[in-house]
């Protein structure tokens, strides 16, 4: 099963943001990207919708004989635990690693969590962070406004529309004197400079992507799951929507070009 792919999903192209840290993490794996673009965003929808919409993206990833399933999606790790128990091959969110480096990471004990409105709702980092350690203050803010941002090119530091949304949402988090910021949402890093800049650079931000990257190795090592191929993986790509576009804005969430198309799954497909 080594040489088999790693499966990640996202309601859209955000979890891409979380393939970047794989690549560099590693370099020999193959990886399968499914993002549910017909159906983005995933925050906002109910409980039993998520966690259906979780399940045919997971039965998806499976049809591709991966080893190893990562939702790169904040909301889906919130919601759908069940998926933890009961898939055939080992799988992780993103919830558990990140909680754990922002405890590792904070000082004063103070940390932010921001996410879409149903991965706040959930409290689950909340309620991870205090299971680890329940001295921790901790203090939560959706901000949908964010992936919009992110979706539509608004991402400069410098974009006054920018350091408006950031300075609405975190503006009370910072009047708090939080030192660790947990980007809950695989949108987040990309205007993470923006978010940075307006909290200051002693607030740690911990980029779920690159944290799930880091604990998804740590599986696949524990379970002789890694692949020791010389040669460097390959990247598939799958979406539910239309591929038009699809390189500007995979290029925009991997840094670099990505150099191939994405392949169309209808709905169909997923349902059965």
């Amino acid at each position: 099963m080594s040489e088999q792919a790693i499966g990640v999903f996202d309601s859209g192209l955000g979890g891409l943001t979380a393939v970047k840290e794989l690549i560099k993490v590693l370099p020999q794996e193959n990886i399968v990207y499914f993002g549910d673009t017909a159906r983005v965003p995933y925050g906002t929808r109910s409980d039993e919708t998520i966690k259906r919409y979780a399940r045919q993206d997971s039965d998806f990833l499976l049809s591709k004989g991966v080893k190893l399933i990562i939702a790169a999606c904040g909301t889906v790790s919130s919601v759908a635990t069940e998926l933890y128990d009961t898939l055939p091959v080992p799988f992780t969110g993103v919830v558990y690693p990140t909680a754990a480096a922002a405890v590792k990471a904070t000082r004063c004990g103070k940390i932010g969590i921001i996410g879409t409105s149903a991965t706040v709702k959930s409290c689950s980092y909340k309620k991870e962070i205090l299971r680890q350690d329940d001295r921790i203050k901790v203090f939560q803010q959706d901000c949908p406004l964010f992936v919009s941002l992110v979706e539509n090119g608004f991402i400069s530091a410098d974009d006054d529309i920018v350091k408006l949304v950031v300075e609405r949402y975190l503006k009370e988090m910072k009047n708090e004197g939080i030192d660790t910021l947990i980007l809950g949402c695989t949108h987040f890093p990309i205007i993470a400079q923006a978010i940075s800049d307006y909290l200051g650079g002693s607030v740690t931000l911990i980029d779920s992507g690159k944290e799930t990257a880091l604990y998804a190795a740590n599986i696949l090592g524990s379970k002789g799951l890694l692949n020791t191929s010389s040669t460097l993986g390959s990247c598939t790509y799958y979406v539910s929507d239309t591929v038009e576009g699809f390189r500007k804005t995979a290029d925009l969430f991997l840094g670099r070009s990505v150099g191939q198309e994405a392949e169309h799954i209808s709905l169909d497909v997923l349902r059965h």
